[in-house]
């Protein structure tokens, strides 16, 4: 039995609030018709699963389908030959369903029980009839939003039961919403859900800008950099759950793109507040600050890599305008070249480090560790790089497109692009990891 922590939104503040969610796995009973082996492990690949919607339900079964559709797994609930909702009601039907040619079926029921709905299901491998790691069962808060949240949940083992790898539906996305331009400029910082639902404000909004946005490994903090009007930017920390921002860079200078250390201590950012743009590293429970890196030159936009052993960095050397990304080491204390194209910029490593996203002239693009470029996004019209998803097998970024911001969530491996839109600017949009 495990207890999980997750957030929902209030519905008169629309901020988040604290809910518990229970998630457990429990053995099929004996008396089940098919067979139950849950040490199966599932195949390691790209298939279809069908989703009958759940018993009892109307808000958990479609936030299921609609995250898992937009994945390679190609979820659907058209056109299926039954309605079961469990495994013993597909008795004697299993080669029905085999002949659909889909791989695997996710059926399920929900019920109330103290106030909670608990979710049960379960994933069926059709070739052999085997459930897939056993009965599933998961409880919520009886609101919409807790529901909404559970959907994702779901939407996250069933991904990992069938592919190996986790969801990455359970992350929100933060980002900056501009409207006007220039002494007129308002920004406001939101936050949404990954399937691009379920919009809420966090900061703002503020005369002036804000920018680069960045959460907490715990995804419970995010910092952001503000600029008001004949003022510097500096560094703000916020809670995801709202409240007031804690100001953390109060030095007389340009304080942006702060980066959370993997353990949550300490924040890596750039500022000018000693003459040219240098990165300093700050002690979030001291306020103790250390420059890290200071050249002749300007070095900007740290990122931290996922294990903490080095960060990522631009700086252009020669003064041509011809900025490059390099990855600096704690251990050693040098620096050394990652990128090989003519303009890099804003680079963000994935979970595991082995792809880096950035800015490749003014298009949104990633490159492996060694800084060969494996993926063009394309020319997004935003000077702005884009931010992987907690699983890495897809990419949030923004463009402009006939005079209105978009906010396009991309798949990596073969699943559905989709996006939102703003009659403002959409800036620096950024993946939360799972929480």
């Amino acid at each position: 039995m495990r207890l999980l922590n997750f957030s929902t939104i209030n519905k008169t503040s629309r901020l988040f609030i604290t809910a518990p969610l229970l998630l457990t796995s429990m053995s099929a009973l004996a008396a089940d018709p098919l067979e139950i082996d849950v040490s199966v492990i599932a195949p390691r690949q790209l298939n279809q699963v069908a989703i009958v919607p759940f018993a009892g339900d109307n808000v958990i079964s479609p936030v299921v389908l609609n995250d898992l559709s937009k994945t390679e797994l190609r979820a659907t609930s058209q056109n299926l030959p039954q309605q079961p909702h469990s495994s013993s009601e597909l008795a004697g039907t299993l080669p029905i369903w085999q002949q659909t040619g889909i791989p695997y079926l996710v059926v399920g029921s929900t019920r109330s029980n103290k106030g909670q709905v608990i979710t049960d299901y379960e994933v069926i491998d059709l070739k052999s009839g085997r459930i897939i790691g056993g009965k599933q069962s998961l409880s919520a808060n009886n609101d919409r939003s807790s529901l909404r949240f559970a959907g994702h949940v779901i939407a996250n083992k069933i991904q990992e039961l069938i592919t190996g790898v986790p969801g990455d539906f359970t992350g929100r996305i933060a980002y900056i919403e501009e409207t006007g331009s220039d002494k007129d400029k308002t920004s406001t910082l939101k936050v949404i859900d990954a399937d691009g639902e379920n919009p809420a404000t966090l900061y703002g909004p503020v005369k002036g800008s804000i920018f680069s946005p960045a959460w907490s490994p715990d995804a419970r903090q995010i910092a952001f950099a503000v600029q008001r009007p004949k003022g510097y930017p500096v560094i703000y920390i916020q809670n995801a759950s709202g409240g007031s921002p804690r100001l953390v860079t109060p030095y007389p200078g340009s304080n942006l793109n702060p980066s959370f250390s993997p353990d949550g201590g300490s924040l890596i950012f750039s500022s000018s507040f000693e003459g040219n743009a240098d990165i300093y590293r700050i002690n979030l429970a001291s306020g103790g600050i250390q420059k890290l890196i200071g050249t002749p030159y300007n070095d900007v936009q740290p990122s931290y890599a996922p294990d903490g052993s080095s960060f990522l960095y631009v700086s252009d050397p020669g003064g041509e305008n011809r900025p490059q990304i390099y990855r600096y080491n704690f251990a050693t204390g040098k620096s050394s070249l990652v990128s090989r194209s003519g303009y890099a910029t804003s680079p963000q490593y994935n979970k595991d480090g082995s792809q880096i996203a950035f800015l490749s002239g003014r298009s949104a693009a990633i490159m492996n560790s060694a800084g060969a470029v494996v993926t063009n996004l394309g020319n997004t019209g935003i000077d702005e790089a884009p931010s992987f998803s907690p699983n890495g097998k897809r990419v949030v970024y923004a463009s402009k497109q006939g005079g209105k911001g978009i906010l396009t969530i991309k798949s990596l491996t073969g699943g559905e692009a989709f996006g939102k839109s703003s009659d403002g600017t959409i800036r620096s949009p950024t993946w939360s990891p799972n929480p």
